[in-house]
């Protein structure tokens, strides 16, 4: 085993874990930073998100006040309203610092920033790149972070769990590139891992979306909240037999486009006056709801009304898509369905994105900030990870100083050589069971899936007595037990209370 040590160590490079590290880097260069991928660098969610950043910008016809109002409304009431004021606010800065960095952003004819509408908001008040933000951020931040000097990137290292000293965080172990198992030991770290879409059969998230962060800090004893507010997305494209569904930006209904059923007919204004522009938790039940009457897999999402050339300048990512899978969106209708999209709980920090174990911190969307509640407002969550890097690198700055590296006696893991067939069929049979269904049809169906995947976690653990003894392993183990967290928390605390009573009896 190598043994490694660094005074930063951020587990993740999507927005949150890059612009700590550049926060980090400016504010002490003489610190030593290590970021871990557990791919390649830009393999993340920030890579694929597609509508942008939500920034109050024009304080003429909008407001802070507005913007916090929309997302407190999105979040059904369960949002820490003092740090939805927090964020809002620290947004225009946040968006300057990324500007600075070479982030370019659509303009309108009048050279300011082009505002675009998403669902759930009042105002015009997305900035972004075209229908690929993401895409934008992430490959400018890379840019930005390889030219660190006390930055050392590493790639393709999965981390299988966070090292603890009487009960504090000292780092991670892991399997390096060349699957040599590694420790390396920092003063602090950093969960940056991104979402858990990969738990599910449909998802909008890449297949490194496999809930590490909050499986590790599970392991770890982290505290976790509102687990089972899983955001799904009303329009990915309906491919069937794909996992990883391809997202349509909400921007192109904020564009004017209309979701139609099998006769035709917009039924969204059916559930809610704003039709297609109601948050996503509501279009995405209208959708389900409609599938179930019709017998349907998927409805339509109509763009023929809209120009067309214009569609092509400000979503040529959904256009090219579309056009390469025979769909001609100026004469074609777009097959769609809801997709899991985001984790809107996660791994509960304080405001600075500390967790409850020392010296371990989260950001991102693996983080429970209290920003999102019940559901998350589109454009909010890039948003959340830059600002809560700024915050966290701010904390870090102050305090690490008086942190000293362990110097405690690191146990060892032992890789070992996998079926990869005997673990794949665990996976599939998972993202079998997780739906949208499995979490918001009914609690009898809810009870249901969460007994079977409990069964087949015992069956996992009984046939792999291992699970961090090799990447693929201990990543198939993350994604069921984030499954049983999610469902676990979907239950109410009475069948909670029976379901731990049996699995004792049991053991």
């Amino acid at each position: 085993m190598q043994n490694l040590e660094t005074d930063i160590l951020i587990v993740g490079t999507g927005l949150a874990g890059l612009s700590l590290a550049k926060y980090l880097s400016e504010q002490n260069p003489n610190l030593q930073i290590t970021l871990l991928s557990k791919t390649s660098i830009d393999e993340c969610n920030t890579y694929y998100a597609q509508g942008g950043i939500a920034v109050v910008h024009d304080f003429i016809k909008d407001s802070y006040q507005q913007h916090i109002q929309d997302t407190l409304l999105a979040g059904k009431g369960i949002c820490d309203k003092k740090v939805v004021e927090h964020v809002i606010t620290e947004a225009p800065a946040r968006l300057q610092e990324l500007i600075q960095w070479g982030v370019e952003l659509d303009k309108n004819n009048s050279g300011e920033l082009d505002l675009g509408l998403e669902g759930g908001h009042s105002q015009n008040r997305i900035v972004h790149h075209k229908d690929k933000t993401g895409l934008e951020i992430e490959t400018k931040l890379i840019q930005v972070v390889q030219n660190l000097a006390n930055v050392t990137i590493r790639t393709s290292f999965f981390a299988t769990d966070v090292l603890l000293d009487n009960q504090k965080s000292i780092g991670i172990i892991g399997f390096d590139e060349k699957s040599e198992v590694t420790s390396i030991v920092a003063k602090a770290t950093i969960l940056a891992t991104g979402g858990s879409g990969q738990v599910f059969g449909v998802t909008s998230n890449p297949f490194v979306s496999t809930g590490d962060g909050v499986a590790m800090a599970y392991r770890a004893g982290a505290k976790l909240e509102k687990m089972k507010h899983i955001q799904f997305h009303p329009t990915a494209l309906y491919e069937p037999n794909k996992s990883q569904a391809f997202l349509i930006t909400e921007a192109i209904r904020g564009f004017g486009a209309h979701i139609l059923n099998h006769k035709m007919e917009r039924f969204v204004f059916e559930y809610h006056p704003d039709g297609e522009l109601a948050t996503r938790d509501i279009v995405s039940k209208a959708i389900s709801d409609e599938m179930k009457k019709e017998h349907s897999k998927h409805v339509w999402l109509d763009v023929r009304h809209l120009p067309i050339e214009t569609f092509k300048t400000k979503f040529p990512k959904v256009y090219n898509y579309c056009f390469e899978n025979g769909i001609d969106v100026s004469k074609d209708l777009i097959p769609i369905t809801p997709a899991a999209h985001y984790q809107c709980g996660g791994i509960v920090v304080d405001e600075t994105g500390a967790t409850s174990i020392k010296q371990l911190f989260a950001i991102g969307e693996c983080s429970h900030t209290g920003l999102h509640g019940a559901n998350r407002l589109a454009s909010n969550s890039l948003l959340e990870a830059i600002v809560y890097a700024h915050d966290l690198a701010k904390n870090l700055e102050a305090t690490i100083d008086d942190v000293k590296n362990s110097k405690a006696i690191i146990t060892p893991i032992r890789y070992k050589n996998i079926h990869h067939d005997e673990i794949l069929q665990f996976r599939n049979q998972l993202q079998h069971f997780m739906k949208y269904d499995s979490l918001y049809e009914n609690m009898k169906n809810t009870e249901k899936v969460f007994e079977m995947v409990t069964e087949m976690s015992k069956r996992f653990k009984k046939k792999f007595k291992n699970y961090n003894s090799h990447p693929f392993l201990c990543e198939t183990y993350n994604l069921i037990q984030t499954a049983e967290i999610i469902l676990k928390d979907s239950l109410p605390k009475r069948y909670r209370a029976k379901s731990v009573k049996k699995e004792k009896t049991i053991s």
